[in-house]
């Protein structure tokens, strides 16, 4: 038989074998719109106990001021919404960046039918994700119990509800302005509700409030506002420790009634001008906007021939990495810039940006937006230069103020690596006076900013373990590497030569905490000797949120250095090697339990390896420092086959701002950044056979990997622009110029690529 008969043949047996199983199915990329494989319900299967993304369904614009979500938990809850729920309470704006953090400024909105239920327990409504429908830009839901879908999508700081109701008398809508002191009115001539709510879990000024504004397009049957529990009758207003409102229509069968709402932090007036964001823009077009928004920025990426399930994580991945920090500012009537400070409560000019925790976001996120955001990075930039001059710091971690919570002096490194990377625009001369002072002070009332213990490490060059600070060691490692982006700052801004030696010399510092007896991070005391007992299973203590296994590799600016501290590139690869090959043990007793992140290590099967937990997240990118990649490729190929599902439970820990999102973004394009502040992305696996990067200077980075599987995982060649290329690494500076990289992938490693100390990427110490 001829051989195209064959092949004829071959073809139709496939067919009738039947359909393919999804995640076996591979997209065409034209099939559907960067939007569609957005999955907003990944991660949001968690719990306190067990992360599995600690997500919420953030119904946004990238960036957006304010964010929309269904609420299945109690008001107060950090969880706020989780998959396993059978209830809805309310479709509430958030401004939520972590449960851990909780919320602030928030409010909700709620149908309701026949008998009006106040209590948001009375009145919650039974649901199914069969009648739910959730998008970036657009959620709706059946609530089953009223017979009523509700829709929403939204602007930046405003929204568009769609009621569609029964036929009913006592069709209601219950505007909840939530407890810890609220206000509400009813405008009934203008079909409109107004109010503030002042709910908060720290992190603002006394007179903080979040000013909105609900418009309907339908007259209010009657209406009555209420406290707590309790209808207060021939009332329009009500001030108190828990407002609301509840408005009555009377409708038809299907008939939509549609809301308009949008908020303020500066004042109702205010409110109202952020409701012209939508205009006289019907939910449709709303929607049709939002829709163009994300594809616009999810389209800046392009993936090719992975599968469906593949396409959706990434997809979904990248709406995570968009979404935070927040935009704190808004446009006065004369569309100036302003914004309210949540550090001294004064209406200012300029931008400000919030909702992040530089802990999580510096190793990734930050450089994700240098590589393709950057006019974003300098509007943050410049945002950070108004923190400092509000409140006489950096912020480390704001909600929307400074608050106390998680170490190190991260935000050095966000402004180091923005400017290295080329951004300008901002007050980069405030911003290096920002960073100095945070290497020498710390916050009077949030110990989290600025640097805790700096009198410690200044003098000795660590923060001792037996002096009552903490995290010490963890805290030494992070001072040291922002130590380092500062003296590379502090070169490129031309500043004196002592200023620049000292920086350079405490970028050493980690070498400090290193025990030539185990090979790992051990507390350090006062008098110069090791702390004891040591056991390097124990989670916290010297550490945060992990143990000596996962901070030991915490020299991200100095791998070699790390490696001649270990005695070679034998022992540093048998040491990295460890990670995966030991149990999953661990030590619980400094938090008294088995904290979420503990038990996220321990069920995944890759032994001392957490990378639901953000400081081993580089860890495996260390393999290229020492001459074994292809153990780096091997290993990231498994994470990003296991660890990340498109699925309710699809991360492994919590998703932290974007970060755990920006490391799969990254590594799915097959380098990732080891080093902020340096020039460089280390090298992984590419994940799909193709990638189109559209950058912001309109230059494109394309990535060909046509061989590339979960078996095809090793790099056997590479070329950049049809040239060879050896090395471990790419180079910001031939990304932004625009770039074609070719990598020949096999299913066996290439033990002689890469091997040379001069493939090596970037360490302080040469190789």
């Amino acid at each position: 038989m001829k051989k195209s008969g064959m092949i004829l043949i071959l073809t139709i047996l496939l067919f009738w074998s039947g359909p393919k199983p999804a995640e076996c199915q591979v997209t065409a990329p034209t099939s559907k719109d960067p939007v569609d494989y957005v999955n907003p319900l990944i991660g949001t299967d968690s719990k306190f106990s067990l992360s599995n993304g600690n997500t919420y369904p953030a119904i946004a614009l990238p960036w957006g001021m304010n964010f929309w979500t269904p609420q299945t938990a109690p008001m107060g809850d950090g969880w706020q919404y989780a998959y396993d729920a059978d209830k809805i309470r309310g479709f509430k704006q958030t401004h939520q960046p972590s449960p851990w953090m909780n919320d602030y400024g928030n409010f909700s909105l709620m149908p309701v039918t026949g008998e009006l239920k106040i209590n948001e327990e009375e009145r919650a409504s039974w649901f199914s994700h069969k009648a739910e429908a959730a998008n970036p830009h657009y959620y709706s839901v059946y609530l089953a119990e009223y017979d009523v879908t509700t829709e929403l999508t939204v602007t930046e700081r405003a929204a568009r509800f769609r009621f569609t109701f029964p036929e009913n008398d006592q069709s209601y809508v219950i505007i909840d302005a939530f407890d810890q002191g609220s206000y509400v009115k009813v405008i009934p001539e203008e079909n409109k509700i107004i109010g503030y709510s002042t709910r908060n879990s720290g992190g603002v000024p006394e007179n903080f409030r979040n000013y909105f504004a609900v418009e309907f397009d339908k007259p209010f049957s009657s209406y009555s506002v209420w406290e707590k529990d309790e209808l207060k009758e021939n009332q329009v207003e009500l001030t108190s420790e828990h407002s609301g409102v509840a408005v009555r229509f009377k409708t038809n069968k299907g008939e939509v009634v549609n809301a308009r709402v949008a908020s303020s932090f500066i004042s109702h007036e205010q409110a109202n001008l952020n409701l012209k964001e939508i205009g006289s823009d019907d939910f449709e077009t709303v929607k049709t906007k939002g829709r163009e928004i994300w594809n616009r920025e999810l389209g800046r990426m392009i993936p090719e021939g992975g599968t469906l399930a593949e396409t959706e994580i990434f997809y979904s991945a990248l709406y995570r990495t968009l979404l935070f920090p927040r935009k704190f500012y808004e446009f006065d009537s004369e569309r100036n810039i302003v914004h309210y400070s949540p550090y001294n409560g004064k209406v200012l000019p300029g931008y400000m940006f919030t909702d992040n925790g530089f802990w999580d976001t510096f190793r990734a996120v930050f450089p994700f937006f240098n590589l393709m955001y950057p006019s974003l990075n300098e509007k943050i930039q410049a945002g950070l230069v108004n923190t400092y001059k509000e409140s006489g710091f950096l912020p480390e971690w704001a909600s929307p103020g400074h608050r106390s919570v998680m170490i190190g002096n991260n935000s050095a490194t966000l402004v180091a690596d923005a400017y290295l990377k080329g951004l300008r625009g901002y007050d980069i001369e405030t911003l290096y006076e920002a960073v100095l002072h945070g290497t020498k002070n710390v916050h009077p009332e949030v110990e989290a900013t600025g640097r805790l213990g700096h009198e410690y490490y200044n003098e000795l060059g660590y923060v001792p373990y037996d002096v009552g600070i903490n995290e010490n060691a963890a805290r030494t490692l992070e001072y040291a590497f922002a130590d380092w982006t500062i003296w590379k700052l502090a070169k490129e801004l031309d500043r004196p030569k002592k200023e620049i030696k000292l920086f350079e010399k405490r970028s050493q510092n980690y070498r400090k905490l290193f025990d030539p007896e185990t090979n790992l991070m051990r507390g350090k005391n006062e008098d110069g000797s090791f702390q004891t007992p040591f056991n390097p299973l124990k989670w916290g203590d010297a550490f945060t949120e992990g143990n000596s296994w996962h901070y030991t590799w915490s020299v991200f600016h100095d791998t070699q250095g790390l490696i001649n501290l270990m005695g070679g590139e034998e022992t540093f690869i048998t040491m990295l090697d460890s990670v995966f090959a030991m149990p999953p043990d661990f030590d619980d007793t400094y938090y008294g339990f088995p904290i979420h992140e503990i038990r996220e290590m321990q069920i995944v099967n890759m032994g001392q390896y957490a990378h639901g937990n953000q400081p081993i997240q580089h860890m495996i990118y260390l393999y290229n420092y020492a001459g074994q990649p292809w153990k780096a490729q091997y290993w990231l190929r498994e994470v990003m086959d296991r660890l990340y599902t498109p699925d309710p439970d699809g991360y492994c820990g919590d998703e932290d701002n974007g970060q755990t999102s920006a490391w799969y973004v990254f590594s799915s394009m097959g380098f990732y950044p080891v080093t902020p502040g340096s020039n460089q992305y280390v090298l992984g696996t590419p994940l799909f056979p193709k990638m189109t990067v559209h950058l912001e200077n309109g230059n494109k980075v394309i990535l060909s990997a046509p061989e590339s599987s979960s078996q095809n995982r090793y790099i056997d060649e590479m070329h950049i622009n049809g040239q060879a290329w050896d090395k471990n690494y790419v180079r910001y500076s031939d990304l932004m110029e625009g770039a074609f990289i070719e990598f020949q992938m096999t299913d066996a490693p290439n033990k002689s690529r890469g091997t040379t100390k001069d493939a090596y990427p970037y360490s302080f110490t040469k190789p």
